[in-house]
């Protein structure tokens, strides 16, 4: 039998929580889990007992939580670490303490595989991003949500704030659009006009005004304007995702 890549350590005060990493981890032979923990006292003992390459952590165990295990050994010192947790409202924390995901419980099969598919590409030196650079972390009335670059369609300039489409819903970031664009202008997305982000694999196609005007119509059935100033860009920047 081929041996496992990567240790990896489990914590969550639940019993039933651990048994389902562990079901969920059965699928990935790469993975082998070598301690199981209840608190974080327990979890700070067990990472330099075990060296564990993974650590499953969940955000709020009796004595010390999860970001106080972090804030304890520091990131620098920690394994790459996957929270675990109930509530979505600490997801942009989370991130902050610089995890490759945030997972709300009950994780779904599917959800589950694509975090391992992550984690085995930065365990193996690839360079996939850590999850807070392929979505943005917004705060709603309900707490912190965290919105996949891949399902935004566009962004617009709300003064102080940006303005994030998706789904037909927005959500308010107090950021500037300029400092968005530099953030994640490299996961495809072009500036449409002055206050204007789109993602272009959001667009359906670009069209022409009887006016003479170029329009991008996304497959949200937006219409977004594209300035004459950007319009060549734009263009370019549709035909070589084409």
């Amino acid at each position: 039998m081929r041996s496992a890549e990567w240790r990896v350590l489990v914590a969550d005060d639940e019993p039933a929580a651990r048994r389902g990493v562990r079901q969920l981890l059965a699928a990935f032979p790469s993975f082998e889990v070598v301690g199981e923990c209840r608190d974080g006292a327990e979890v700070l003992d067990a990472l330099d007992r075990l060296t564990p390459d993974v650590v499953f952590l969940d955000v709020q165990m009796p004595g010390l939580g999860g970001f106080d295990v972090i804030r304890r050994r520091t990131p620098d010192r920690m394994p790459t670490v996957v929270f675990l947790t109930a509530y979505d409202q600490f997801a942009l924390t989370a991130f902050e303490a610089q995890a490759l995901d945030y997972l709300v419980k009950p994780v779904t099969e599917a959800r589950f595989a694509a975090t391992m598919k992550r984690l085995a590409r930065q365990l193996r030196g690839g360079t996939d991003r850590p999850e807070q650079d392929r979505a943005i972390v917004v705060t709603t009335s309900r707490g912190a949500l965290v919105v996949p670059l891949r399902e935004i369609d566009w962004i617009e300039a709300a003064d102080n704030y940006a303005r994030i489409w998706t789904a037909g819903r927005s959500y308010l970031l107090r950021e500037s659009l300029g400092t968005l664009e530099e953030r994640i202008g490299a996961s495809g997305f072009v500036r449409a006009h002055r206050r204007a982000l789109v993602r272009l694999e959001a667009v359906q196609r670009l069209t022409t005004t009887e006016a003479g005007d170029a329009v991008a119509v996304l497959t949200s059935n937006a219409r977004i304007p594209v300035s004459r100033r950007r319009r060549a860009a734009f263009a370019a920047a549709l035909r070589k995702r084409a």
